[in-house]
This record gives structure tokens, sequence and C-alpha cells, in this order.
């Protein structure tokens, strides 16, 4: 079984802890008042991957879900320590999310080095918002990273199941990872 740590990262109020509780099915009796996240909040819990049954599709996952204030900035460097990927979390209807991406790209992932397939934007659709699923107006590097919208109150399943296919990806990378790792040794 792997372990993949993913850092939940991206702008306030974009809608980071309710995806991340939604993931991670946890559910906490806090009312709906908006409460920012200080720090960080680790979640733990197992994804099967799809279409297999047996153990070693198991995911152990650890889901980070990172502050969005620029005030925990120092902490950052400690959050990406041996994370296996990243997902950008923004509300499109925001334009203020929109620039902000880059700046969560360029000191999250181009710092680490990580593959575009370790890497998810996630258009995050707050209730009430109109849902628009074209790709929003990003720097044109970042539109080479694979986007999945998520509205959990009109496809909540469609929202798990880009979530699936992402760690799909992750896995795939910690296993090809292994192997070479493995190959090293022997050769």
């Amino acid at each position: 079984m792997f372990k993949a740590k993913i850092l939940l990262i991206g702008p306030s109020e974009s809608g980071k802890t309710v995806l991340a509780n939604f993931l991670s099915d946890t559910v906490e009796t806090v009312g709906g008042e908006y409460c920012p996240t200080q720090g960080v909040r680790i979640l733990e819990f197992e994804s099967q991957n799809e279409g297999s049954g047996d153990k070693s599709s198991t995911c152990e996952v650890e889901l980070w879900d990172c502050a969005g204030d620029f005030k925990f900035e120092s902490c950052w460097p400690a959050l990406m320590k041996d994370s296996n990927g990243v997902v950008i979390v923004f509300n499109p209807d925001m334009p203020r999310h929109l620039t902000e991406v880059e700046t969560w790209y360029s000191m999250f992932i181009s710092s680490q080095g990580l593959q575009d397939s370790q890497c998810l934007l996630m258009a995050h659709h707050k209730p009430g918002s109109g849902v628009d699923n074209g790709r929003p107006n990003l720097a044109s590097h970042l539109n080479r990273l694979p986007l999945s919208h998520s509205n959990l109150e009109e496809d909540p399943e469609d929202v798990r199941q880009g979530f699936r296919r992402y760690l799909e990806n992750i896995v795939q990378t910690l296993s090809e990872s292994r192997e070479r790792e493995e190959m090293s040794i022997i050769t």
C-alpha cells in the first residue's frame, strides 16, 4: 500500500476545508460560518483505486488542508517536505483568486520540481454560484495542468471521482519512483 501526502492549497475562502472534509468523509459539527484554517489541518483516510479490489490498490492519504493566508508563509517549507502532490483550489468567480493561482503554483509546485501529473487545479464553485465548466483565464503556463471543476451542490460524486483519478496518477508516480529506486539498488 502506498502512502500519499497531498497538499490542498490556494487563496483564503476558496473552499479548501469544505473540499477536504468532503473528500476525506470528515464531518464537523461546526456551523456554516466561515472559519479560516490556522496553519494546517491534516486529514487521514484510505482511498481505493478505481476498477480494482485488491489490497495493493489501496492508498493511504494524508490530505493537508493548508491555510490560504500569507501570514503562514514561513511554515510552508515544512508543509512541502515530502509531499507527493499539490491541489490548488480557487474560486473562479473571484478575480483575485485567478491571479493568486500563479503565486501558489510558483511557491509550491515549481519550487519542488513536481511533475504536471502530481498537480491538480480545482475550480471550486460555491453553492448558488453559476457554474462555468470552461477553462478559467489563467496564466498560459498553468494551462498544461489538469483542471477539475467542483460543485458539491450539483455533482458531489463527480468531484470525488475526479479526485480518485488524480490519486491514481500520484500512486503511479510513487510506483515508478519506487521501481527506479529498486533498480538502482540492483544494478
